[in-house]
């Protein structure tokens, strides 16, 4: 007998200001008769984040800057597992509702009413955990360079080591991520291959990248918990400076990092070439790392 597989799906809790609070945004669906957040199903080989954000937009007609990963929903549909996938959104263009046969009406609640008019359980869960989180000041995508072949059969200095073809197809891949983030600076660490890492993001933003001696790892005669240090410190400086950034750093000081602003020693933090986070910050403090 086959496997069953889960049905994979995504959404969000699209959030904006509201008279000294917040509102959260449902839809509602005919064909269920029911109030939801808006979701929807992956398509082949889609990445639960960029799914998360196309659905909130194709459902309720609101862009949104993902911010912190929410607990998922687990239930049967169709006589299968369905797991889906929420992340707290902020919302910051809305292009004009037009009811359709999927979703005929959206509202704008506060996060209590919404917690009372959600069909089901799941949802309110998740909007529970929404509103037990600090309010997210700074959003950051912190992403390690993309694969550039062999330091052992690289005959110039490693710093000038580019990406080969499958770190660019990495980082055409990590653009989709970092698009969605909404980066007003793109920073990068002098080595070549995180540079152009951020090449296909800074084309399709419209950005420069800004080389940052801070973000390197460590040279000859250089700690490398003084390299994490400088790389934690830049980041809560991009953080203090709110609204959203991406930073392209390396693999040997973006753990130390992330362990100096979780304040978690000794967990696994490593990163795979073309890999990322999503950091979220409240304040001068980290509130969530997900990884991308």
């Amino acid at each position: 007998m086959a496997a069953v597989t889960d049905i994979r799906a995504a959404g969000g809790v699209a959030w904006r200001p509201a008279a000294g609070a917040v509102e959260v945004c449902l839809v509602h669906r005919p064909r269920y008769g029911d109030w939801s957040l808006p979701k929807g199903k992956l398509e082949p080989d889609e990445h639960p984040l960029v799914a998360a954000v196309r659905e909130v937009a194709e459902e309720s007609d609101v862009r949104a800057v993902p911010q912190v990963r929410l607990p998922s929903a687990r239930y049967r549909s169709e006589g299968r597992p369905k797991v889906v996938d929420y992340w707290s959104m902020r919302a910051v263009a809305n292009g004009g509702f037009q009811p359709g046969t999927e979703v005929d009406e959206v509202r704008w609640l506060a996060v209590d009413d919404a917690i009372r008019l959600v069909s089901y359980p799941h949802d309110a869960e998740v909007l529970a955990a929404f509103a037990a989180l600090a309010p997210v000041t700074a959003t950051v995508a912190l992403v390690r360079h993309a694969h550039a072949g062999m330091r052992a059969t690289w005959s110039g200095p490693d710093t000038a080591r580019p990406l080969d073809d499958e770190g660019w197809a990495q980082a055409r891949a990590l653009a989709d991520l970092v698009e969605l983030v909404r980066p007003a600076r793109l920073l990068s660490a002098s080595a070549r291959r995180c540079v152009q890492t951020l090449d296909p993001a800074a084309d399709r933003l419209d950005l420069p990248i800004e080389i940052c001696g801070d973000l390197d790892e460590p040279r000859p005669g250089q700690q490398r918990d003084e390299r994490a240090l400088a790389l934690a410190a830049r980041l809560l400086e991009l953080a203090g400076a709110g609204g959203q950034a991406a930073v392209c750093s390396q693999g040997k000081v973006i753990p130390g990092a992330l362990e100096r602003l979780t304040g978690r020693v000794g967990e696994d933090f490593n990163t795979p070439k073309g890999g990322g986070w999503l950091l979220a910050f409240a304040g001068d403090g980290l509130l969530a790392a997900e990884r991308l």
